[in-house]
């Protein structure tokens, strides 16, 4: 920083014009890192330090005016600092009021907390840049609670626009949160709405947090929005924004205050302990046995070794069935909750006679009690009906999914059902039950009656091994559990009756239109379907029926069901045999790699970008893996 000589005028555009040259060549970090603290410091306590900042700000040219002015919002340690070097400029500039409130905020998301906190103090530091704060609360709640930039825009994108929300929430004042009440509650309706019907958990928790905060803001005296919500680390941070931080003046007088505290409380209680021997003297024990009133001859019944009686559940399917439907007592109904699993694998014969009739009352099963774990026991005996008797149970549940009069958490159940159910099936009977090999310890064992001559090369190498000290031995072989495939039957009749008819819109159901939810529940569904069908008979028909699924719904507006669609195309790669690729759906697998190469540019969320490049590398790697075949 130069110093001018004092009573001199002066003109400083030059140096503003190489400010914005330097800045707009990708060199503000190295120029204004060393600039920015030196005119903090000269501006503190000299008003002519502050005009000439200003001035050096407001000549920089409007080409250079969003890196000069991105470069100090950047480098400011503080929105008092900031003020201080911008001055009203972005009440001047109107270049420098669309960088300041429309660009860093609304078009871009890639900055940091403390900018924000920096950029929004710096407008509520002045009485002529405080309507431009409220301005930009509007537009940005505008934003949040638009339905489109819910469902367009990133999920970080969003986190940012919340972050700025709560920032401008903290520095309202009471007068104009009271100017703009009605339209806050407005906003904050539309916006909670837009969010809690996303597919993704992490919109729906922004938009729980955002609406708490403005319901706290404007409703100071009654009641406020509450959810229920897990606090994770971005909930705790967010709402951290909507306090100020105050510098802490006294902290130092913490400790002197806390011994001032002991010193207050230590005499009180050694008082009491020299005072306590007088006050309450000591009973010895002889005395206080003879004072005491042993009129009740009532000796206390001892119930060390009771046992808590407990209801047997039935020991048939069948009676199963009645108490489910329509027994009154509560302790039954949950014994029987709680054994019908065990006993519906102990017998597959009786589970055969009764499957249908055992799904529908489990589909249709509601909680009598506070019984602990309901859910998942319903959900295991569902699996267990369906693993058992797969066929008429499959066509059953797959026929309920797109049945009238059933809620949305009903058949979102089917569908999880279907999956654990092809989960079990397709694995191995002995899945996660590891079988080491058996070791023979060392030692020598002639079998009796056996030729002792004819097996020296085996009792010499066992002796050898006796005798032999080893330092380590290898990791034990591990017995890969095997067996028949009991998907590769049944597989059809879980996808294909699922894949019918998703574009027939009931009454209460529609999933092209507001069921999206479920919607992308059913496209991992058939993805998880699909991917378990590997080596199956019906697995070429199933890609190809998948692949023109998935080329109808590829334009969806849900990144939720987009990304289903992505895992769908990387499990019918994963699946279907490459041959069969190749002569079947030639024509739609170049198709396909031109919209994944769209998704890859244009999508704008990150996990469908990196799934559709994902299914990029596993179609280049199967082309390769073709051309390496020897034809």
């Amino acid at each position: 920083v130069c110093f001018t000589l004092g009573g001199l005028d002066c003109s400083i555009s030059f140096v503003s014009h190489v400010l914005g040259k330097v800045c707009i060549h990708g060199r503000q970090k190295e120029m204004l890192s060393v600039l920015v603290p030196q005119l903090a410091e000269l501006s503190r306590s000299d008003c002519i330090w502050q005009r000439m900042c200003w001035r050096l700000l407001e000549c920089v040219p409007e080409r250079w005016m969003e890196a000069v002015l991105l470069g100090f919002v950047q480098a400011a340690p503080g929105a008092d600092v900031l003020s201080r070097l911008l001055g009203n400029l972005v009440v001047k500039n109107k270049k420098a009021q669309f960088v300041l409130t429309q660009k860093v905020l609304l078009l871009q998301y890639s900055h940091k907390t403390a900018v924000l906190q920096n950029l929004l103090g710096y407008l509520s530091l002045d009485p002529l840049r405080r309507p431009l704060l409220v301005k930009v609360l509007q537009e940005l709640l505008e934003t949040w609670g638009s339905s489109s930039a819910v469902r367009h825009s990133p999920p970080e994108q969003q986190q940012y626009i919340s972050k700025a929300i709560l920032i401008c929430l903290s520095h309202l004042k009471e007068s104009e949160i009271e100017s703009c009440r009605q339209e806050l509650l407005t906003s904050m309706m539309e916006g909670v709405k837009c969010h809690l019907d996303s597919n993704l958990p992490r919109i729906r928790h922004l938009g729980m947090i955002v609406a708490e905060s403005i319901s706290l803001k404007i409703n100071t005296d009654g009641p406020v929005l509450k959810f229920q919500y897990e606090e994770d680390d971005e909930a705790r941070e967010l709402k951290s924004l909507l306090v100020q931080t105050t510098p802490c003046c006294a902290v130092s007088s913490l400790p002197d205050e806390e011994e001032n505290e002991k010193a207050a409380v230590l005499p009180s209680v050694s008082d009491s302990d020299q005072k306590s021997p007088t006050a309450a003297p000591v009973v010895p024990a002889e005395e206080s046995d003879t004072d005491l009133d042993s009129d009740d001859d009532l000796v206390p019944y001892d119930m060390s070794e009771d046992k808590e009686l407990r209801t047997k559940a039935p020991l048939y399917l069948r009676d199963c069935i009645e108490v489910l439907t329509g027994c009154e007592n509560v302790d039954k109904w949950e014994a029987t909750v709680k054994a019908l699993e065990s006993l519906i694998r102990k017998n597959p014969a009786a589970t055969r006679e009764v499957s249908v009739e055992l799904a529908k009352i489990l589909l249709h099963l509601e909680e009598k009690t506070c019984i602990e774990g309901f859910v998942e026991l319903r959900q295991r005996a569902q699996v267990a009906v369906l693993t058992t008797d797969p066929i008429p149970v499959a066509q059953y549940l797959t026929s309920q999914f797109y049945s009238l009069n059933y809620s949305l958490r009903q058949r979102v159940d089917i569908l999880d059902v279907l999956v654990l159910a092809a989960q079990e099936l397709s694995y191995p009977k002995s899945h996660g039950k590891t079988k080491h090999s058996v070791v023979p310890k060392p030692g020598i064992q002639l079998l009796p009656g056996s030729d002792s001559s004819k097996d020296w090369r085996r009792i010499v190498d066992e002796r050898i091994k006796s005798k032999t000290r080893r330092i380590a031995t290898g990791q034990a072989q591990l017995e890969l559990p095997s067996g028949p495939n009991e998907f590769n039957s049944v597989a059809g009749h879980f996808f294909f009756p699922l894949i019918q008819h998703f574009d027939r819109p009931l009454t209460t159901f529609d999933l092209l239109g507001e069921d999206h939810f479920v919607l992308g529940r059913l496209v991992h569904t058939l993805a998880v379907l699909m991917y378990l069908a590997v080596n199956t008979v019906a697995v070429t028909a199933m890609g190809k029926a998948l692949l023109e699924f998935v080329w109808t719904l590829r334009f969806h507006t849900d990144c939720y069901v987009r990304q289903g669609l992505l895992s769908c195309i990387s499990s019918m790669l994963l699946s279907v045999p490459a041959e069969r690729l190749l002569e079947d759906m030639t024509e739609e697998l170049l198709e396909t790699q031109s919209w994944l190469g769209d998704v890859v540019e244009k999508d704008p969320d990150g996990d469908c970008r990196r799934l559709a490049l994902q299914n990029l590398l596993l179609m280049e790697n199967l082309k390769k893996k073709l051309q390496s075949v020897p034809s």
